[in-house]
């Protein structure tokens, strides 16, 4: 895996970021909540909130929200909303106290966590349970799928395997409290905000020889790919759930 640290690699990508990477479709959250309270009657921490994507769609729907990430440059790009505090701490150390939360949660973020300190800091803090939301692409996609070739011609270390292993090491955690789903969800992308998810990603190049060659192969799948002016890209939500 690279070297840098996951709290600073996504500075100098955090405007991409906010603008370019998907929200989440509103099943995630049903399944999230299923046979608690009211989900506005909860509370929720957002743990690697990054630039407060998942914060956001989470404070239309409960009472409040928690959202820790130690990255500035991320934060700075949330929208600041009422019922949101922003907390410059870590998934390992949150500072939260003890069980101060309904649900602790983390969205497309668990994979840059130590996943055994994080999994227990969730369980610290929460009252009822603990969850992994996490999109990966859907490569039966035909677009999806030439996408996917790219991103591992280009990438430079292992993220995409850390993903897959977070799930996995999660899952171990949890045993047999573990509660999984899968949903469909679909992106839609103009080339501009297809370059800019690519420019989100801490794992592709942003300069020299390789950036260029690659945007010259995003620009190419697109060109094949779109119908007016758009591509889909296809992808599931897994949503891993552990019991408190």
């Amino acid at each position: 895996m690279s070297s840098r640290a996951s709290t600073t690699r996504f500075t100098d990508r955090a405007d991409s970021y906010k603008k370019h990477r998907p929200g989440y479709p509103p099943k995630v959250f049903e399944v999230m909540f299923h046979g608690l309270d009211d989900p506005a009657t909860l509370s929720v921490a957002d743990i690697g909130a990054g630039t407060g994507i998942s914060t956001a769609l989470l404070a239309q729907r409960v009472a409040v929200v928690h959202a820790v990430e130690p990255n500035a440059a991320m934060r700075s790009h949330a929208v600041q909303l009422p019922n949101v505090s922003w907390h410059n701490t870590t998934a390992e150390e949150t500072g939260l106290p003890d069980a101060c939360v309904d649900v602790a949660a983390a969205f497309q973020a668990f994979h840059w966590f130590d996943a055994p300190r994080a999994f227990a800091e969730f369980c610290r803090i929460a009252r009822r349970r603990i969850a992994l939301v996490q999109y990966e692409r859907d490569e039966r996609s035909a677009f999806s799928k030439a996408y996917g070739d790219i991103v591992r011609r280009y990438a430079t270390d292992d993220t995409e395997a850390l993903r897959l292993r977070a799930l996995e090491r999660f899952s171990q955690l949890a045993g047999e409290r573990l509660q999984r789903t899968n949903v469909p969800f679909a992106q839609t992308l103009t080339l501009a905000s297809l370059l800019g998810r690519v420019n989100s990603s801490s794992y592709l190049p942003s300069a020299g020889p390789a950036a260029a060659a690659l945007l010259r192969e995003i620009h190419d799948v697109f060109a094949t790919a779109q119908r007016d002016g758009s591509v889909e890209m296809a992808m599931h939500v897994h949503i891993l759930i552990a019991q408190v």
